[in-house]
């Protein structure tokens, strides 16, 4: 059963995240996500869609930008925003995620009001210095690769 489907049919989708694209938010095969189905009308800044690529890659990244026609997405944990997602492939919305028993909120609902300010001012902040962010992340991406590239050629 696909993503939609469950989601058509139940109305929400709990399932584990497999990826490291959304750390520290989403930790894998660790915390439940609470999916609702897309919304009506045009996402929100900051909201983390699940949406599916036109190759069928199904995929949970953030809103940055609201364009006219697409969004501007990027995982939490990328620094590299890829465009060109259209509320066609949008399937749900992250709701709240669940680690270790506590329930997180990650978008006003009936059931959860209030979202956390702590929460907020994470986004904010992640947000707001996403070109910052983008930098470190790629040139502590390289540092990594060649320390592990260094470290294979010393085992051989």
């Amino acid at each position: 059963m696909t993503f939609e489907e469950i989601l058509a049919k139940q109305g929400k989708l709990v399932y584990t995240n497999v990826g490291t694209s959304m750390m520290p938010l989403l930790r894998q095969h660790h915390d439940l996500l609470i999916i609702a189905p897309k919304p009506e009308g045009r996402l929100k800044m900051w909201d983390v869609p699940l949406y599916r690529r036109d190759n069928g890659q199904y995929v949970m990244h953030r809103v940055l930008w609201v364009r006219k026609n697409d969004y501007i997405l990027c995982g939490d944990n990328q620094y590299y925003p890829e465009t060109g997602i259209q509320d066609r492939h949008i399937i749900g919305v992250l709701e709240s995620r669940s680690r270790d028993g506590k329930v997180l909120p990650v978008r006003a609902t009936r059931e959860h009001p209030n979202v956390p300010f702590g929460y907020k001012l994470y986004v904010f902040l992640w947000c707001f210095f996403f070109p910052i962010r983008a930098v470190l992340v790629f040139f502590h991406t390289k540092w990594v690769i060649r320390k592990y590239r260094k470290q294979n050629k010393q085992q051989q």
